[in-house]
């Protein structure tokens, strides 16, 4: 089989193939919760959570805050041990958790079905690899068989080229022989002119 029909045969089954990574795609895009608007907000919630603009504003946002509440004297919804600014720190706690952790799962799954997709496309290149291979080996070996019966038929030209230029050679030995020999029985039969 040569090359050409192994990758024609490639070409051929790469339909086949197509589907499996359909799903697999069509898998990556859904994660563990769905498509849904929460799982999407959640991921953008933990995104945020962890840019330098969120910790930035969440720390002059307690700054203001511990500030308001130090120089007020009149005006403290928020007295020293500031009980209601912890208390926004636990509720925010309480939810950015499970929102990272949300988004840490579907990151997970699509993780997996990358993972998945490599894994085939992997497996598929080295089906390919052994099929390339196992192709060239046929080839090499038709290739040996054609050298072998070419050095053959150089060898048997050589040897009739060599029977044929001993013949030649006899044929002329014995031309030339019989030549003379009918030159000397003419000369032989010609009457002495004197």
């Amino acid at each position: 089989m040569s090359y050409a029909t192994c990758r024609a045969d490639e070409r051929a089954a790469a339909p086949a193939a197509a589907p499996g990574r359909r799903r697999i795609r069509h898998r990556a895009q859904h994660g563990a919760f769905g498509e849904d608007a929460f799982g999407r907000g959640a991921e953008a919630a933990a995104r945020f959570f962890g840019t330098p603009q969120y910790i930035v504003a969440q720390t002059i946002v307690v700054a203001l805050w511990i500030t308001a509440n130090a120089l007020a004297v009149s005006l403290r919804w928020d007295p020293y041990p500031f009980i209601l600014l912890n208390l926004a720190f636990s509720t925010q706690a309480a939810y950015a958790a499970p929102l990272i952790l949300l988004a840490q799962t579907r990151q997970a799954e699509r993780d997996k079905a990358a993972a998945e997709r490599a894994e085939a496309h992997h497996e598929e290149l080295a089906r390919r690899m052994q099929q390339r291979e196992a192709a060239i080996k046929r080839e090499t070996d038709e290739l040996r068989g054609l050298l072998s019966a070419n050095t053959d038929l150089t060898r048997q030209d050589k040897e009739l080229t060599e029977r044929l230029e001993r013949l030649v050679r006899q044929i002329l030995a014995h031309t030339a022989s019989e030549g003379s020999s009918a030159g000397i029985r003419s000369t032989a039969a010609l009457p002495a002119a004197t």
